[in-house]
């Protein structure tokens, strides 16, 4: 039977060696990314942001379980910062949504409300595809300007 001494040696000696070896953890890699926004034509109501990764959803992120969204005050979102976020391949789509309905309002087809894009596309015919709005995130925080668009 060891003594309380040895006992004691045994401990430390444990406890000493499980400090010298850490335990192999990699830091959790996110950036933010800084949308400045323009050309709000009101500070009525939201602006709905959505941050997808995935073409299929883009630029109607409802159905995307996996998009970043969130609803800021117009009157505050001049400047919009999403943290957090993974590296990847994304595109921003925002709605001012004036009167706070949640949803983007329409009028024989075309949108009664302002919208805009990441990489601020030519709108043509439909909302722009993914590809035209696709940006890279990679560590370093990223930094872009959106124009918002209204047709009526």
């Amino acid at each position: 039977m060891p003594t309380l001494a040895a006992a004691s040696a045994l401990l430390l000696g444990a406890s000493a060696s499980a400090s010298e070896s850490p335990v192999a953890t990699a830091p959790a890699i996110s950036a933010s990314i800084d949308i400045a926004i323009t050309g709000l034509r009101s500070e009525k109501g939201n602006v709905l942001v959505c941050l997808s990764t995935d073409p299929k959803y883009f630029p109607d992120c409802g159905k995307d379980a996996k998009a970043r969204k969130m609803k800021v005050s117009a009157a505050r979102a001049g400047n919009i910062q999403i943290e957090g976020v993974k590296p990847g391949t994304y595109a921003v789509a925002l709605i001012h949504d004036e009167n706070a309905n949640g949803k983007m309002d329409m009028r024989l087809f075309l949108p009664r409300e302002g919208f805009g894009f990441s990489r601020n596309p030519k709108i043509r015919m439909g909302p722009p595809k993914f590809e035209s709005s696709q940006f890279v995130v990679g560590e370093e925080d990223a930094h872009y300007a959106v124009k918002m668009n209204y047709i009526l």
